[in-house]
């Protein structure tokens, strides 16, 4: 027997049906969680999430809520833009015809 425990996944559905005495029967987190098996502190994080997020709560391994896809798209696209601007500026100083100093615009 291992002292160390390995991590259990939990589907969108079971998180869902263990938050519910909880939320709607008004029972306590410890009672339901130690009758479940599971840490208190994991069924408030669950039950946080639940209240913060609603539907979007508990999306599932490797999938991000709505929100949290646009902004890691935006900030890519601005990494994307920001190189080409860099890449366009060095372009410009190759190509631009030196000008002899002392002269004004």
């Amino acid at each position: 027997m291992s002292l160390i425990a390995e991590p259990r996944g939990f589907d969108r559905g079971y998180t869902e049906t263990v938050t519910r005495p909880v939320m709607e029967e008004n029972r306590r987190v410890a009672g339901v969680a130690r009758e479940l098996g599971i840490s208190a502190n994991l069924l408030h994080r669950w039950k946080r999430e639940l209240c913060e997020l609603g539907e979007q709560a508990f999306p599932g391994k490797g999938h991000l809520p709505s929100e949290q896809e646009e902004l890691l798209r935006l900030r890519q696209q601005l990494r994307d833009m920001t190189a080409k601007t860099r890449h366009l500026e060095k372009a410009i100083a190759v190509f631009m015809p030196k000008r002899p100093q002392g002269m004004g615009l």
